[in-house]
C-alpha cells in the first residue's frame, strides 16, 4: 500500500525525538505546526527562479523546507522499517531510479503531462523515502514537476469540493488513498481520473 487509511505514518520512538517542540500532545497541535511549516516551505518554493526538480538535492532540500522548523531529521532518508515503503536500504536506489526515468519520460514524451506526474507522484510515495511527511511532499514535488519541467499549471490535489463541506473532503481523500492501492496493483486508471489525467495508449 502507498499510505495507511488515515493518512498518517506512525512514528518510531527515536522519530519521535526528533520533534523540535516537546510541549505537542496531540495529532491537532503537531498538524497545525506542519502547515505552518509548508506555508513557509512554499514560499521557500515560490522564490527559486531555476529549480533542478528531477535531482536527489532537490528532494531531499524541499522535505527539509517544508519540516525542518518541526523535525530534527526532516530532509533525511529514513533508516527505519515501515510497513509501507521499500526497504530503507533500497531508498536512495529506488528514488534515483524514479528521477532518471522520469527524465527520460519528459525527454521522449512518453507520458501527457498529468499522467506523467500522477505516476512519478504514486512511485514517490511508494517509496516513501522519509520517516514521515511523505504524501504532501510527494504532492508538492508533483507540482514542482509540472511547472518546472513540464510547464503546465499544478494538479486540484483537494478535488472540486468546498472546504467547508468535511463529509465531501473526506471522501475524496479515500479515493484518492484507494486510487494509489490501485496503482501499486499496476492499474493507474482511478488515479488519472480522479485528477483529470488523460490515460495514454499503452
Amino acid at each position: 500500500m502507498s499510505e495507511e487509511p488515515d493518512g498518517a505514518t506512525p512514528l518510531d520512538p527515536d522519530e519521535r525525538e526528533g520533534l523540535r517542540f516537546k510541549h505537542v500532545q496531540t495529532r491537532g497541535e503537531l498538524d497545525r505546526l506542519e502547515q505552518a511549516n509548508i506555508v513557509d516551505g512554499l514560499r521557500w518554493l515560490n522564490r527559486q527562479k531555476t529549480l533542478d526538480v528531477l535531482s536527489d538535492a532537490f528532494v531531499y532540500r524541499l522535505h527539509k523546507e517544508l519540516f525542518g522548523q518541526v523535525w530534527r531529521w526532516a530532509g533525511q532518508r529514513r533508516q527505519t522499517e515501515k510497513n509501507i515503503g521499500v526497504a530503507p536500504h533500497q531508498v536512495d536506489v529506488q528514488l534515483r531510479n524514479l528521477l532518471d526515468n522520469t527524465r527520460h519520460q519528459i525527454d521522449h514524451k512518453a507520458y501527457p503531462p498529468v499522467e506523467l506526474a500522477l505516476r512519478f507522484h504514486h512511485r514517490l510515495v511508494q517509496i516513501h523515502v522519509f520517516p514521515n511527511g511523505n504524501g504532501r511532499h510527494a504532492r508538492i514535488m508533483t507540482d514542482a514537476l509540472l511547472r518546472h519541467c513540464l510547464h503546465h499549471p499544478p494538479i486540484r490535489w483537494a478535488g472540486p469540493t468546498d472546504d467547508r463541506d468535511l463529509q465531501a473532503a473526506a471522501a475524496h481523500r479515500s479515493a484518492y488513498i484507494r486510487a494509489l492501492r490501485e496503482a501499486d496493483a499496476r492499474n493507474t486508471a482511478p488515479l488519472l481520473k480522479l485528477f483529470g489525467g488523460e490515460p495514454s495508449r499503452e
